[in-house]
């Protein structure tokens, strides 16, 4: 799972073209989108911005584990009893899912869904869950024990008590979908932000290239680096602000899905890259391989580039990002 912690920067700017920039923030998938669409005119621009909610809402009564009527939701009820028949589209996100816990040894893993059970980070934790607990709970992980039969478009989990859950990729891949729509659609120039999510396109009517700010997590008031979005897609994880205080020890919402626990070393990652749900896959990912495991990974992909926040303060970059001439500063 990740959480917000980039900032937007923009400037409405209006030239004589009279290009409108119209922006909306509205709630979806249990979060905050603030969605920002440049059209010929505001009325163009607010009813594509009434188009990427329709969307988003969409996707959500799709893959969302907690609503019960979800396709993923049966998917969970079903889990060591019967395969599922899902959409097309449901397959493919848990096949793409599948291969990202392949490649990173299951440091990213759908099916940490179970541990939800145990952990909770709305402020009622108050004990920590039980080493029984937990070995159980870990029980129930495994991308493996996924079941996909692209014959009979079905999805099966093995175990009974397994389920799957999309909250380290659906926002992102909702916002790469919208972001798709709007760009079929003839739209020029967008920020589509699903949570700190973003897929961006095209540039700001003054002409310039949409800039987003990395909070510092130390001081979450403040940014350290100031980027501009030549790439389209950010996305940020974090550890340090969604918790479990514990007998006054923190406890981080990003879990291992191998051992359970919260991951700790590494306070956020950035991830910066040409899809948004890659982005996010990647960030998730290298919260919990820490920084040498992570940093090797996406060696092996260099469309992606990083941006980390140990828990020490250190800032460290993936090679050639040059983070240097990005810096805020103090």
């Amino acid at each position: 799972m990740k959480y917000l912690l980039i900032v937007l920067f923009f400037v409405m700017h209006y030239n004589s073209h009279a290009q409108a920039l119209c922006k909306r923030t509205v709630k979806l998938m249990g979060s905050p989108w603030d969605i920002t669409i440049v059209g010929k005119d505001s009325l163009t621009a607010e009813n594509y911005i009434d188009t990427v909610i329709k969307e988003v809402t969409r996707i959500e009564y799709l893959i969302s584990d907690w609503k019960p009527e979800t396709q993923i939701a049966a998917v969970n009820r079903n889990a060591g009893i019967a395969p599922v028949k899902v959409d097309k589209e449901v397959l493919l996100l848990t096949q793409r899912a599948i291969h990202i816990s392949e490649i990173t040894n299951g440091a990213f893993d759908i099916s940490f869904a179970a541990m939800e059970k145990i952990w909770k980070f709305d402020g009622s934790m108050t004990e920590m869950p039980s080493p029984e607990a937990v070995k159980k709970a870990v029980e129930k992980v495994g991308y493996k024990n996924i079941v996909i039969d692209t014959v009979h478009s079905t999805i099966f989990l093995k175990e009974k008590g397994m389920k799957i859950g999309f909250g380290a990729l659906g926002e992102g891949y909702a916002a790469d979908k919208c972001r798709d729509m709007m760009v079929a659609k003839g739209v020029q120039a967008g920020i589509i932000n699903g949570s700190g999510d973003i897929r961006a396109w095209g540039g700001n009517p003054n002409g310039k290239p949409w800039n987003i700010g990395i909070a510092n997590p130390f001081n979450p008031g403040n940014v350290f680096a100031i980027i501009p979005l030549h790439k389209s897609a950010v996305t940020t994880s974090g550890s340090y602000e969604k918790y479990a205080e514990i007998h006054g020890k923190r406890y981080a919402h990003i879990i291992n899905p191998k051992t359970g626990y919260p991951v700790t070393g590494l306070m956020s990652v950035t991830v910066f890259g040409p899809g948004a749900e890659m982005c996010n896959a990647f960030s998730t990912s290298i919260m919990v391989l820490g920084k040498n495991a992570g940093l090797r990974l996406l060696h092996h992909y260099p469309e992606y580039s990083c941006v980390i926040v140990s828990d020490k303060g250190k800032l460290y970059a993936s090679r050639g990002f040059g983070l240097k001439k990005y810096r805020v500063k103090d």
